[in-house]
């Protein structure tokens, strides 16, 4: 584990583990590089070096009052990268994890990366607009800016509780352990970035920068997505970069790299080696 600063003076938390070809993750939004636990943990035994950030305003890194835009979190993965001399990386990117990557390739180039995988993640544009009109309304983004602003905690319970995760489902049995974990996470992160980062992950529109990325990309997206909606998300991104593999997952929640890791990890595996 370690740190680095930003030329505008962020620092950045980091986990850098073992050795070999790295694998980098990317995290969603509000929580950490703890959100990846369980994928790191399963390839650092397969021979890999795993590394993970914790996005500026989230988890441990600083809680600055900037730059919680896309552009930053891009700048800020390229300078992890760079401090770390990564190369022939592949990038996992979950949720807004999924546009850091993204506008990462778009903007910093692939000389260091081999692959990308995007999971439930939230391009090409989650808002509703002229040009996406299967888009979500902005009131409803608006509405999250709310609850953050105003019961934070409360709302950092309720989410992970209900659609986060499908435990609203039907037949669905919740597990404490994963939404007090959620809580945990969102709650180490600062107010002011988790708020400003609603409309960075819901009004970036990626569809320039998905044009532009080359590397083979692995689209996953669980087509019971209640965060990121199935249909305006992983199938357009897929057919938008230059060498995608779309890969739907039925009845799969949004954070299916938790509630459905092995699944998840071996597919993940599958395309890294393939």
């Amino acid at each position: 584990m370690g740190t680095i600063t930003t030329t505008d003076g962020t620092e950045i938390f980091f986990k850098d583990w073992g050795s070999g070809q790295p694998i980098v993750f990317s995290h969603g939004w509000p929580l950490s590089a703890d959100d990846w636990d369980t994928q790191m943990l399963f390839f650092l035994q397969h021979g890999f070096r795993v590394v993970a950030h914790d996005r500026r305003g989230h988890g441990r890194s600083t809680q600055t009052s900037d730059g919680h835009d896309m552009d930053h979190y891009a700048d800020d993965l390229a300078a992890v990268t760079a401090h770390l001399d990564l190369h022939d990386a592949v990038h996992v990117g979950h949720s807004t994890g999924g546009g850091e990557v993204v506008r990462y390739l778009a903007r910093h180039g692939e000389s260091r990366v081999a692959k990308a995988v995007l999971i439930s993640a939230v391009p090409p544009i989650m808002v509703q607009t002229e040009a996406n009109p299967g888009g979500l309304p902005k009131a409803v983004f608006d509405g999250l800016q709310v609850e953050v602003a105003t019961h934070r905690s409360d709302f950092y319970r309720a989410l992970p509780s209900g659609p986060f995760y499908g435990f609203n489902r039907p037949g669905v049995e919740p597990s404490e352990a994963i939404i007090e974990n959620w809580w945990r996470q969102g709650m180490m992160g600062g107010a002011k970035a988790h708020y400003d980062g609603i409309v960075a992950f819901s009004q970036t529109d990626f569809t320039e920068d998905l044009k532009k990325i080359s590397v083979p990309v692995l689209v996953m997206h669980g087509d019971d997505d209640q965060i990121v909606p199935y249909a305006d998300s992983a199938p357009l991104s897929a057919a938008l970069v230059q060498n995608g593999t779309l890969k739907t997952y039925a009845g799969f929640p949004h954070g299916m790299p938790t509630t459905e890791a092995e699944t998840i990890n071996a597919d993940l595996l599958a395309f890294i080696t393939s």
